[in-house]
């Protein structure tokens, strides 16, 4: 597969804190690619190398095989940064059409924005928009470029549920016609459905790398819940055990040996429950203690 972004060791420093601590990553062309992590994890440290306005103090960052500044001069990479601002006194269609001027080989005006859901909006003045519309209309900014890749910092902040579903509906097209996407969210049910691989950052490093369901079971923990009489003693159980409100929760790395020891009990146990982990919880354990995915997290 065609790389459309690598970093081989990339390193980013300010002052005595390392940002990004010898990160190597690779990601194909065509695929869509979610980066997670805390606060101060890295990420806005590593699309600011992406893009080009930061330089790394040690490591090399490429995108399509070039430079970054070379790559965004080329057109071939675009983002959505997390703090742009957007110019007033303008309407939506003239910004657009700006920003069209700026690229190679860019998409029609009308038809970013209508990739963004602004098509009945062209005419408004960007002061005149909402939150949702505004961050809307700075993806129809990235999207205008044409760009094979598009970097994506938080691109659903401020919107809606209806914006965020129309927004992935255009990102899920956008991955159709072969682009690349790397975006980071806080929202982890739009990585569960919209991303193929998801990169999880702690400290400026990998910490798991992975397809959705292969990190939420490397740091989560599945959940047994049943009801069982009070005055019945349970078997050993491996995991963390729990009663609440006439519930017996086991919170464990084991469900199915749990379900086993529970049928082999005498427990007149009823309503058994098993719940997979969850992306959430997964995503916490691998940020704050080592992940057995660390060591297996490779070039792909």
């Amino acid at each position: 597969m065609e790389t459309a972004i690598a970093l081989d060791r990339a390193t980013k420093r300010f002052g005595g804190i390392t940002a990004v601590d010898g990160l190597s990553l690779e990601i194909g062309r065509g695929s869509t690619v979610a980066l997670l992590g805390a606060n101060g994890a890295g990420k806005s440290t590593t699309v600011g190398m992406l893009m080009g306005l930061l330089q790394p103090d040690a490591g090399r960052v490429t995108v399509a095989g070039r430079p970054p500044r070379q790559a965004v001069a080329e057109g071939r990479i675009a983002a959505m940064l997390q703090d742009s601002g957007l110019m007033p006194g303008v309407t939506a269609a003239e910004l657009v059409g700006l920003a069209r001027r700026m690229y190679p080989a860019p998409l029609p005006t009308a038809e970013a924005l209508e990739l963004a859901g602004l098509r009945e909006l062209a005419g408004r003045r960007v002061e005149r928009m909402s939150g949702g519309q505004a961050q809307r209309l700075k993806f129809a900014l990235v999207a205008v470029a044409g760009a094979q890749t598009m970097l994506l910092d938080e691109p659903t902040r401020a919107l809606d549920v209806q914006g965020r579903r129309e927004f992935w509906a255009a990102m899920r097209n956008c991955a159709a016609a072969g682009r690349t996407i790397l975006f980071a969210t806080h929202y982890l049910d739009e990585v569960e459905e919209n991303a193929d691989r998801v990169v999880v950052l702690a400290r400026g490093r990998v910490a798991a790398d992975g397809d959705p369901a292969r990190i939420r079971e490397a740091g989560g923990r599945a959940v047994v819940r049943f009801r069982r009489p009070a005055d019945e003693a349970l078997p050993a159980l491996p995991g963390e055990v729990a009663d609440e409100r006439g519930w017996t929760t086991v919170r464990t790395c084991a469900p199915d040996d749990v379900v086993r020891r529970l049928a082999a009990s005498d427990v007149a146990w009823s309503d058994l429950r098993v719940s997979p982990p969850s992306l959430d919880e997964s995503f916490l354990a691998l940020t704050t203690t080592a992940s057995p995915l660390a060591e297996e997290a490779r070039v792909r």
